[in-house]
């Protein structure tokens, strides 16, 4: 499907589940931040809750209000025919993402979320990558924290190095926040489907084509004092080291021969010790189906903390990338990750979608892939810092 077929849907950019907790942020973002002329709307399951939400949006925004439920293939069909790029806050991602993926992937429509689950994007993959690929839609995946400072730090790190060369990244987070309830949740379900988790890796592997004349490699590193940041590194098994391999995997710029590591920096060892056993208890309660529901009550998806306590977050992901001789330190740093940075990552993204001039792609993407250049400019015009800190 062109592109100027697509021109012709009513609105460029949907947001669905845009009553909870960060999907209001993001709405309450585009309200503020959107180009006059964009053609935009609010969906979700219940249309009294929308109403309320548009009536009470900054700037007299009035985009339009469309029904749409994650246990009505149909209208999620609907939906997807209607827009350019949707952009979807309804997780856990495993559990009610798949329906609105497919239907984007038939429709040639852009789609974007906020997962962290490994299973789901593989199975996103393994499902929906070749018939996106034939119908021109972009599937972007993990377009807030997880995955976007990790994933563009690391392509804006591996462009102040030589071309042409081997590469290695390795990057450090540091955050002072508190975590979404719907990446709580989603970090149990997967904690309890280890066995799934690796069967859709490996089905994913049978579908992937083998990367010929290059390597990119994300091994997970050991636990150790990294003189370089100042800090205890403890290695994080999150989504993000996958996204970044498979930015590398795509890009040539990445370099013949490209290895990241991701960690955790922790300042003191007495704290990185305490977050390794609390990992481990988090792991080992949520294989028990009592304590993962008492678990999961504790923080539920659509809640979150105040706008005072937000506005006391941070994060910053260093970087230290080396090649050809040359070593860079760089930096992404940005306010609180969880729920307002992750609003304004994911409103910017679908932006970038619906009106950058961009690279042709289609299929599954990630961020770096589809997005590059443009959202990094975005998000830097938007207070995300980009930086280079030092260079040897």
């Amino acid at each position: 499907m062109s592109r100027l077929k697509k021109a012709d849907r009513p609105y460029d950019i949907v947001l669905f589940g845009a009553t909870g907790f960060v999907g209001e942020l993001t709405a309450r973002y585009l309200a503020a931040h959107a180009p006059e002329g964009l053609r935009w709307a609010v969906a979700g399951r219940d249309e009294e809750k929308l109403g309320r939400l548009r009536a009470g949006l900054p700037g007299g925004s009035d985009p339009g209000v469309l029904r749409a439920d994650v246990s009505d293939p149909d209208s999620l069909r609907e939906l997807a025919g209607r827009a350019r790029v949707v952009a979807t806050t309804v997780g856990p991602y495993v559990r009610y993402g798949d329906a609105l993926a497919a239907a984007c992937a038939e429709s040639g429509t852009d789609y974007l979320d906020l997962t962290g689950e490994p299973e789901f994007v593989d199975l996103t993959y393994v499902r929906h990558d070749a018939r996106a690929r034939e119908t021109g839609a972009r599937l972007v995946h993990a377009c807030g924290f997880d995955s976007v400072p990790h994933d563009l730090g690391v392509y804006f790190t591996v462009r102040q190095l030589p071309e042409g060369v081997p590469l290695t990244v390795d990057g450090f987070v540091s955050v002072d926040a508190t975590f979404s309830g719907g990446t709580f949740a989603s970090a149990l379900g997967q904690f309890a489907r280890g066995r799934q988790l690796r069967a859709a890796a490996v089905e994913r592997r049978r579908h992937e084509p083998r990367l010929v004349g290059r390597r990119a490699v994300t091994p997970t590193g050991a636990p150790r004092f990294a003189g370089e940041v100042g800090a205890w590194a403890l290695p994080l098994p999150t989504i993000d080291a996958q996204v970044v391999r498979r930015s590398a995997k795509a890009l040539d710029r990445y370099g013949p021969d490209f290895r990241y590591r991701h960690y955790a920096a922790v300042r003191h060892l007495p704290v990185a010790v305490g977050g390794v056993a609390a990992v481990g208890a988090l792991l080992a309660a949520a294989q028990v189906p009592p304590a993962r529901r008492w678990l999961s009550g504790r923080l539920r998806p659509g809640e979150g903390p105040s706008a005072e306590k937000r506005a006391r977050s941070w994060f910053s992901v260093r970087f230290v990338g080396e090649g050809g001789g040359r070593r860079v330190f760089t930096e992404v740093s940005g306010g609180d990750p969880g729920y307002d940075e992750t609003a304004k990552m994911f409103a910017e993204a679908a932006l970038c979608l619906a009106l950058d001039a961009l690279p042709p792609t289609s299929g599954q993407v990630t961020t770096a892939v589809a997005m590059g250049d443009a959202l990094t400019e975005r998000l830097r015009a938007a207070g995300i810092g980009f930086r280079v800190a030092a260079t040897r």
